[in-house]
């Protein structure tokens, strides 16, 4: 397997860094608020578990994801689950106070008084939780295999270190983990959480966007091979409601490209039913200025599809 590990002080724009270095390398992106619906998902008993188990059940749900593919996992901590596995970089990003206070001032909205104050906070946060689930509050520098200043540094700039580091290393290469390498380790893992009353419930996995056209799947890979982070469907927006004030039209957009803070409609119908979405859109262009929508028609996609040779004999 290839493992590539990322952690950061608060404030230092670690899940960018990670879901961009995970686009770089073509590895799978697991941020620590889906490992922890995972965690739920698969673990959890409803009175809740002691935080010492943590690592036991994150370790258990990425060795399965290991034999399945290449991972970077954005989770504090994360370093510290994987002690005897070669495939593997640590890295961890860190930068002056200054530097964590102005990222939360923008990525917040808020004044510097109260970033200071709220970094503080998560600084303590932070600490707390490693203290809880690794036993000490603070992250050596000798766990990491890269050290890495967001001083002058942007996410993308870390990012491409990142690959560059994994490449030397020859992580694409490594291949994945193997079921048996993994059986050994669960029998480990299971049986200390069995100690402490903890049963698998089911499977969770990394749940994938099920298009609904094959437009969409088309256009999805497009954006891939330039390496463009995605969302499916992610947010509805209401454009009609009754009198009382209840919802009684939306409109979803099929993408959203978080980079570029701009969402994206794909349109392959019927003349009859492009006038329809045509009218949606000009309704949430109205009431949503602030939103960035481009629309994308069947002759746009025809485009694309003969220009960059995507799925050519697959019908738009």
């Amino acid at each position: 397997m290839a493992v590539i590990t990322i952690s950061g002080e608060p404030g230092c724009r670690t899940r960018e860094v990670a879901r961009l270095a995970a686009q770089r390398m073509g590895f799978t992106h697991l941020s620590a608020e889906r490992l922890g619906e995972m965690i739920e998902e698969e673990f959890a008993p409803e009175a809740g578990f002691p935080e010492k188990a943590w690592p036991w059940m994150a370790g258990s749900i990425l060795l399965r994801l290991a034999t399945e593919e290449n991972l970077v996992v954005g989770v504090d901590g994360a370093e510290l689950l994987f002690p005897r596995f070669p495939a593997l970089l640590r890295v961890r990003v860190v930068a002056p106070v200054n530097r964590r206070t102005g990222n939360l001032m923008l990525d917040d909205g808020i004044d510097r008084p109260s970033a200071l104050k709220r970094l503080k906070q998560r600084d303590a946060e932070a600490r707390t939780l490693r203290r809880r689930r690794f036993g000490r509050a603070l992250a050596p520098p000798e766990t990491f295999d890269l050290l890495l200043n967001a001083a002058s540094m942007d996410g993308a700039h870390i990012a491409a270190i990142i690959e560059s580091a994994a490449r030397t290393m020859s992580l694409p290469e490594i291949g994945l983990l193997s079921r048996a390498a993994e059986a050994q380790s669960q029998f480990d893992l299971r049986l200390r959480l069995a100690k402490l009353g903890i049963q698998p419930r089911g499977q969770a996995r990394m749940h994938r966007a099920e298009f609904s056209h094959a437009s969409e799947e088309i256009f999805a890979n497009l954006l891939d091979f330039y390496r463009i982070a995605w969302e499916y469907e992610p947010k509805s927006f209401p454009i009609a409601w009754d009198q009382d004030g209840k919802v009684m039209e939306s409109f979803t957009p099929d993408f959203y490209l978080p980079e570029s803070d701009l969402y994206v409609e794909l349109t392959t119908m019927k003349q009859s039913l492009v006038t329809r979405k045509n009218r949606k859109i000009r309704l949430l262009r109205e009431m949503y200025p602030h939103i960035q929508i481009q629309v994308f028609y069947q002759k746009d996609l025809q485009h694309l599809v003969f220009k960059y040779g995507l799925l050519e004999k697959q019908a738009v």
